[in-house]
């Protein structure tokens, strides 16, 4: 980025970063109410489904993650995929005639005396906001969960899985035993690929992946379809093959017996990480392990006054997801009373059943 003196971008009453499907419900929210606000996406709309596998179905059913009251319908009324997901969100933007500055990423937050100065990037060009208040719902999948292993960055190796149909007879190791891994290493081998999975733990968690698929992996590894290691994690991959180490009780390489697993595609599919630069640079506490942004639960407003938080970014570095579209939107009402001073009286789906849609 360059250092030369940011463009005056503009000013408004609330800056909202993230255009998600919690930001795109909140900017809704705000445009109704008749906020001043302006909107910035780092990239396209709702990017983390952009890089989703083809055709990966939400575990959530379509009324848990409408936004706005606008209706999500499907065909056969089943569950959504990304791609019909994403079709939904640019409609909603579209019926709400939504400005959002897309491909803008915002760099830095600089505190001012009075409310906050946002320095964005547009093609090259620095810009600076000025906003009485900040919304941050930058979601919290920015970065692979990296093994730090020899041969991690090798070019059959991925941190993301895009279309089984790659992998058509080929051997492929998925590492990872969460609901992420365990939809990979299925529809991989249905796609024709040899499939081993490999999870350092001693049994796959079975809290932590969906019952259906559960009931799948269970049945194709019984029938020998798929081979499933678990008590193993890799330590070293080469072209062609992997090494697996035997865990100990904390599912780390313990001594004792390894092996090679021929592998033509390596899929590590060990959970992403949220990137908490704005909250630092703004002096937001990041607490426990997760480093979850500190906030008050009824205006999701952090410990720095003016700044909130929404989505899933409220959960940090999720090991277990517990903030997701389904379980949010119950902070467009509060965030929204925060920054208005007005009772919300728009739509609300009201939060269901604790399931995810991704791991």
């Amino acid at each position: 980025m360059s250092e030369k003196t940011p463009e005056i971008g503009g000013t408004a009453q609330v800056a909202l970063v993230g255009a998600g499907p919690i930001g795109v419900e909140l900017a809704v929210a705000l445009k109704r109410a008749g906020v001043d606000y302006q909107h910035f996406e780092a990239g396209q709309l709702g990017h983390t489904l952009t890089w989703w596998p083809r055709d990966t179905i939400f575990f959530s059913s379509p009324e848990r993650i409408m936004i706005a009251g606008v209706p999500l319908h499907t065909a056969g009324q089943r569950h959504p995929t990304g791609e019909e997901y994403l079709a939904y969100l640019r409609a909603v933007v579209q019926q709400f005639d939504l400005q959002i500055h897309f491909y803008q990423p915002v760099r830095r937050i600089e505190r001012l005396e009075s409310g906050f100065c946002l320095i964005t990037e547009r093609h090259g060009r620095l810009l600076a906001y000025r906003a009485e208040k900040v919304v941050l719902a930058v979601g919290g999948m920015h970065f692979p969960n990296w093994l730090g292993i020899p041969g991690e960055d090798l070019p059959h190796v991925s941190h993301y899985y895009r279309d089984p149909h790659d992998y058509f007879r080929q051997e492929v190791l998925v590492v990872g035993g969460r609901n992420s891994a365990v939809e990979a290493a299925l529809r991989c081998w249905r796609a024709g690929a040899k499939v081993t999975l490999s999870y350092r733990g001693p049994a796959i968690e079975r809290e932590q992946v969906k019952p259906a698929l559960l009931a799948d992996l269970d049945t194709v590894v019984r029938e020998g379809n798929l081979r499933l290691l678990t008590g193993t994690v890799p330590v070293e991959i080469k072209p062609g093959e992997v090494e697996l180490a035997c865990t100990g009780p904390d599912g780390q390489p313990a001594g004792g017996r390894r092996m090679r697993v021929k592998a033509d595609f390596v899929l590590l599919m060990t959970g992403y990480s949220m990137d908490t630069t704005l909250f630092e640079q703004l002096g937001v506490n990041l607490t426990g392990e997760e480093r979850a942004p500190q906030y008050n639960p009824e205006t999701m407003e952090t410990n720095v006054p003016g700044v909130f938080v929404a989505g899933v970014a409220a959960g940090g570095r999720q090991r277990k997801f517990r903030h997701f579209i389904e379980t949010s939107h119950v902070h467009i009402p509060r965030i929204f009373t925060a920054l208005t001073g007005q009772p919300y009286t728009g739509p609300l789906v009201e939060p269901g059943a604790k399931t995810s849609e991704t791991a």
